[in-house]
């Protein structure tokens, strides 16, 4: 029995020191591939955007950031960083196993992760020399680098590069930089609060960002306060008054500002077009030539910042720009937000109710394209479809009219009396070939009434398949990549796909022009060719109350959209004026297009028919008749009435005898008609009804007209 105990000790210390054994030699081998190296500490290769003439617009970098002693930084603000992140920073050696305890235990009970036990010094490891790969071959290189980081700098040393190399949110990287964006001032000026705020983004600084979610902000800033001051580094009275304290930004303007939106999307493109990753684009030492258009991009950062151009009581709303070039489909200029920050809320990318402006894409085009006319005419009735009873904005109908009128004057029953006619899958099969992916199956989408809505980018894009031949493609924002050894990246081909006919997308560029001319775009001044549609969603808990407001049109050569409102309406925030306030903006945009970006009209393109100007039937007609004797025949009655040299317009003949009204004949191209007959004492009247013979349609009688004796020739 001995002997078994004996040897089972023995093979068991055989097993657990060939583990030991195999740990010190895999730790041996990561240890060698873990040596420190310090040319990871200084800056990258900066990135150049540069327009197509080869003038470079701006830097990219990675590091926004302004290197700083940690002399320079207040003890307080230092104190509120180690006390959140890492309370134990002075005592440990790089790890801290109580922290990692603690951490665990934790977390079992919470049954998830809930807390982390990475000391400051291993989050300088991983920031500087690590992925963000969660491995345990990376956890462990993380140890093992912290360990030699705490062997070569001392404390202080530590601390510096740590609040110089984390990011703040926005593009701010480093604790100045931070101190800079957020309150204007040098780090050695920032309170105690505004230290403790900017020590509670590191953990997640778009989440807690006091830009974008100043109460979060506030929130997480007040938990700072509170763990100082359990640790005894603040009095409890002094961290009550400062967690009473509101949140005060005074962001500093930068010059790049009017650019920032540009700037991000080319990020994001580069990531999703040419496969690099965000930290490659702004350390790689490329070259990124783009589309963009400094004047425009100038003067919709102007604008869009202009309260002038919103209703008087919404000075707060927000706003969204997107300027695209309709014949490459380079995007020229685009604004994610009047005070835009890097890497903030881009709006030109959130889905909005698009109201009216939806009205083109989701029934007129696709109606057209099934052989509708813009002069087919269209019921326009107060109707029921189950429950569904769409109303015109003026509660005003008409029994019927044009598609080119309902569009012009954006009526709502017609467009949804179509939509039923010529059936909603048809619509959204439609819409998919404009990459309009909808959740909806209901009449609603007439009118732009859908669950997620859709986003600026998306809506211009799409009104350039009516400004570019019935042809779209996707907005971009690089033409071309460089490297530093001047080789051209590959990526992502854009290729354009028919989505309409020309035909249809003439038809609709004329139709968008009366929007502008006469229509419910008609509000401003515009000195270029101008084709686009208003829309408008409501906030219906308020009645009056606009929850989105746009205008989406073209020139012969730009094609973009205007957006308006508040990220979250409520009864309090919604916009107390519609469609004319982003209408406005367009257009005076648009009237500072650089000359080589105008045009004196819209081209027709070859083999496409033009859209005659809709008929204009008389008002009011009157008619004579008159008995003649000697004119064509032996006697004959005459009628002629008043009327114009449209040659589309017909005129029917009706005779009235008692109570029988017939119609008799029909003029076409004239405004006169002999009737041949014997007796001059007839009792027959005559009436004369112009008609449209484009829709088919009769327009005002004229005046019963009896017949006069007159004795002549004609």
């Amino acid at each position: 029995m001995l002997v078994v105990k004996k040897n089972a000790l023995i093979l068991l210390a055989s097993v657990l020191g060939s583990i030991l054994l195999a740990l010190i030699i895999y730790l041996m081998i990561i240890l060698a591939g873990t040596t420190i190296n310090d040319s990871k500490l200084v800056m990258k290769a900066t990135t150049s955007l540069v327009d197509q003439n080869g003038e470079v617009i701006s830097q990219l970098y990675i590091e926004n950031r302004e290197i700083v002693s940690i002399y320079d930084v207040p003890e307080h603000v230092q104190e509120a960083f180690i006390s959140i992140e890492d309370s134990r920073f002075r005592q440990h050696q790089g790890i801290d196993f109580r922290s990692i305890g603690r951490a665990l235990y934790r977390d079992i009970l919470a049954g998830a992760k809930v807390e982390g036990g990475s000391t400051i010094t291993q989050q300088l490891a991983k920031n500087v020399f690590l992925t963000n790969e969660k491995t345990l071959l990376r956890k462990t290189k993380e140890v093992l680098i912290a360990m030699n980081l705490e062997r070569r700098y001392s404390k202080n040393e530590l601390l510096e590069m740590y609040l110089n190399r984390i990011y703040f949110g926005h593009g701010a990287y480093g604790i100045q930089a931070a101190s800079t964006l957020y309150f204007n001032k040098d780090v050695s000026e920032l309170s105690i609060e505004e230290g403790a705020l900017l020590a509670g983004l590191p953990k997640a600084p778009n989440s807690y960002s006091p830009i974008t979610n100043p109460e979060r902000s506030k929130q997480r800033r007040d938990l700072v306060l509170t763990v100082m001051e359990n640790q005894g580094k603040l009095q409890a009275g002094e961290a009550k008054q400062l967690r009473g304290k509101t949140v005060v930004i005074n962001r500093k303007p930068q010059d790049d500002d009017a650019y920032l939106t540009y700037i991000d999307m080319v990020i994001d493109e580069a990531e999703r077009r040419f496969h690099l990753t965000h930290e490659e684009v702004l350390t790689g030492g490329y070259q990124i030539v783009v589309p963009l258009n400094r004047t425009l991009q100038e003067v919709s950062y102007e604008k869009i910042r202009d309260s002038n151009f919103l209703p008087n009581e919404n000075a707060d709303a927000e706003a969204a720009i997107v300027l695209m070039n309709v014949e490459t489909g380079g995007v020229l200029a685009v604004q994610g937000g009047r005070e835009y920050v890097r890497r903030g809320l881009n709006r030109v990318n959130v889905k909005r109710q698009p109201g009216s402006a939806f009205k083109p894409l989701a029934v007129y085009a696709p109606a057209l394209e099934q052989g509708s006319h813009p002069y087919t005419l269209l019921v326009d009735q107060l109707l029921d479809y189950n429950g569904y009873s769409p109303r015109n904005y003026n509660s005003v109908y008409s029994g019927s009219m044009t598609m080119y009128d309902a569009l012009t004057y954006s009526a709502n029953a017609p467009a949804v009396w179509l939509l039923n006619e010529l059936g909603i899958n048809h619509s959204v099969e439609t819409l998919k070939t404009f990459k309009l992916e909808i959740e909806d199956a209901g009449l609603a989408i007439a009118l732009g009434g859908l669950t997620k809505g859709v986003t600026p980018l998306e809506l211009t894009a799409s009104y350039r398949v009516f400004a570019n031949e019935g042809k779209r493609i996707d907005p971009y924002f690089i033409e071309k990549i460089y490297d530093q050894n001047g080789e051209e990246l590959e990526g992502e081909v854009l290729e354009e796909q028919v989505v309409v006919s020309p035909q249809t997308a003439w038809y609709m560029t004329r139709m968008l022009e009366a929007v502008v001319d006469k229509g419910t775009g008609s509000v401003g001044e515009v000195t270029t060719p101008l084709a686009g549609k208003t829309g408008t969603s409501s906030f219906s808990p308020v009645e009056g109350a606009t929850m989105d407001a746009w205008f989406v049109g073209y020139t012969p050569t730009v094609v973009g959209s205007v957006w308006m409102g508040y990220d979250v309406t409520s009864a309090e925030r919604y916009l107390k004026g519609g469609s004319t306030y982003p209408t406005v903006l367009f257009k005076e945009m648009i009237n500072e297009l650089p000359q080589n970006l105008r045009e004196v009209a819209f081209q027709r393109p070859e083999h496409v028919q033009e859209l005659e100007p809709p008929v204009q039937l008389p008002d009011q007609t009157i008619l004579t008749a008159t008995f003649s004797i000697g004119g064509r025949g032996f006697s004959s009655i005459l009628l002629e009435w008043t009327g114009n040299d449209d040659e589309r317009i017909h005129y029917h003949i009706y005779e009235i005898t008692n109570d029988e009204r017939k119609r008799i004949a029909t003029v076409i191209n004239g405004q006169q008609f002999f009737i041949s007959s014997a007796n001059p004492f007839t009792s027959k009247m005559y009436e004369v009804v112009p008609f449209d013979s484009v829709t088919a349609q009769e327009g005002e009688s004229s005046n019963k007209a009896e017949v006069k004796f007159k004795l002549g020739i004609h």
